[in-house]
């Protein structure tokens, strides 16, 4: 695909969450309230995402920034296709793979290579893909000697190696990531950072929505902040850091 063509197009985007005060629940309740000319539930909007637009072009990698609550996570599953915007559009093109709650596919009676071959297929990867990458996501994960072990025996650190390995090993087009360069010790967040590295340098588009500044340097080259479900500053990524974290020291 042409590098002219945008991976990501989010046009005018909204999304509304609500709150019901009260729903209709039962016949005679629904005929009460149709005879009586009452609402049949009363909601009110508790978070909203407004007006978000985002064009993001292959091989660009950028970062997602803002407080909580902000919607970050909720614009990253927008684009994911976890959620449906309440309005507006969302095109993506190519292979997308959103790691956001890492392993949630994963079965626990089943041996690593099982739960590899699980999660690979749900993220859209083909048998003979699974079989020619096991090798390789196994060892990244460092649980090469676990591989026929049920997964319930493996300690929390080894999973969420073994999942982030299995999102990387899929060979996406578009990479989604939510919080999950956390993983693991030292060493393996470290190879994590070396291989997303590669990924972007060998033109594979990101979205990455992290706490930690100092690590989307590394990763990204434009930011967008966010504030109140809204696009508040979009540019390079180290004059949005800078300027969020500002107006953070400022409010403290």
């Amino acid at each position: 695909m042409s590098s002219d063509v945008p991976r990501i197009e989010c046009v005018g985007v909204t999304k509304r969450f609500y709150h019901y005060e009260h729903r209709t629940t039962t016949l005679q309740e629904f005929v009460f309230r149709q005879l009586a000319g009452k609402p049949l539930h009363v909601r009110t909007p508790t978070f909203h995402l407004e007006g978000f637009d985002l064009t993001v072009r292959t091989g660009e990698s950028v970062a997602l920034v803002g407080a909580n609550g902000s919607g970050k996570s909720t614009a990253l599953r927008l684009i994911a296709g976890i959620y449906p915007p309440t309005t507006g559009s969302i095109v993506t093109r190519g292979r997308l793979v959103a790691v956001i709650e890492l392993g949630t596919t994963f079965q626990p009676e089943l041996t690593g290579i099982e739960n590899v071959e699980l999660y690979a297929a749900a993220l859209g990867m083909r048998r003979r893909e699974v079989q020619a990458s096991l090798s390789s996501i196994l060892d990244f994960a460092g649980v090469d000697e676990f591989a026929e072990v049920p997964l319930k025996y493996y300690s929390s650190g080894m999973r969420s190696r073994l999942a982030f390995s299995i999102a990387l090993g899929s060979d996406p087009e578009i990479l989604l990531l939510d919080e999950v360069l956390a993983v693991g010790d030292v060493s393996f967040r470290a190879k994590c950072y070396d291989r997303l590295a590669a990924y972007a340098a060998n033109g594979g588009t990101m979205v990455v929505v992290s706490h930690d500044m100092d690590s989307l340097p590394m990763l990204c080259t434009r930011a967008v902040w966010l504030e109140g479900g809204r696009s508040r500053l979009d540019g390079s990524v180290d004059a949005v850091v800078q300027a969020y974290l500002q107006s953070v020291t400022s409010s403290s």
